[in-house]
């Protein structure tokens, strides 16, 4: 017998062999403290009135004033032992929801381990194992075809990275000067001024006397 059917029994335990079952006797101490409670509601109301009487009487009628003293005591003596009574049987419910909020809970539990049981008796350990290395061998494939898939592919053509490198610096150097001369513009470099002072004239005076001295020569050439 497993350890929950000798806990509970096989039967049920007393409940099923004509015992109350914890529900019932839950039920019971409940009704009993609600007609303790009107009981001392009763005995309050009871007290009150012979305190009142007692008070009335006084020195009027010393015995009527007594004998509802007395009865105050007893009733007063009463209430004290309902508020025991109360004490005892409220622990008692107390103990007893909790047995029984215990044995739910270890039914429960004992329900959901018969319920594991039947799911691993179709399980083997071993293959198991062997399932779960057959999902991180297959895992793995996959991480390798995604990482080959993802590879760029040059079919036979290759190129030198340094040489590609290279070329590429010397068109992104000559893109930055081409960018600097359109912001700073062609350098201008100043012409110089011309000068305002007009120059002397060459004089004219020499030039006639050397056009008749031609003319001279040209006669006496000709008289010959």
């Amino acid at each position: 017998m497993s350890v929950f059917g000798k806990l509970f029994g096989a039967g049920g335990g007393k409940a099923g062999k004509g015992g109350p079952t914890p529900q019932e006797a839950i039920q019971r101490l409940r009704d009993t403290e609600e007609m303790l409670s009107k009981k001392q509601e009763f005995l309050e109301k009871k007290i009150e009135q012979e305190l009142t009487a007692a008070k009335k009487h006084g020195t009027k009628n010393k015995r009527a004033a007594l004998q509802a003293l007395k009865r105050k005591k007893r009733y007063e003596k009463q209430l004290a032992q309902i508020d025991g009574t109360l004490s005892t049987i409220e622990f008692q419910r107390e103990a007893l929801e909790n047995a029984n909020t215990n044995t739910e809970v270890l039914k429960n539990m004992g329900y959901a381990a018969k319920a594991m049981k039947a799911a691993h008796d179709n399980m083997d350990i071993d293959k198991v194992d062997e399932l779960m290395q057959d999902i991180a061998d297959q895992q793995e494939l996959a991480e390798e075809i995604s990482t080959a898939i993802s590879k760029p592919v040059g079919f036979g053509e290759e190129f030198d990275e340094d040489e590609l490198m290279a070329e590429l610096e010397e068109l992104e150097q000559e893109e930055l000067d081409k960018n600097l001369l359109e912001i700073s513009g062609p350098e201008t470099v100043p012409l110089p001024n011309v000068p305002s002072i007009s120059l002397p004239s060459k004089p004219t005076k020499k030039k006639e006397e050397e056009d008749d001295d031609m003319k001279e020569l040209e006669n006496w050439a000709g008289s010959i």
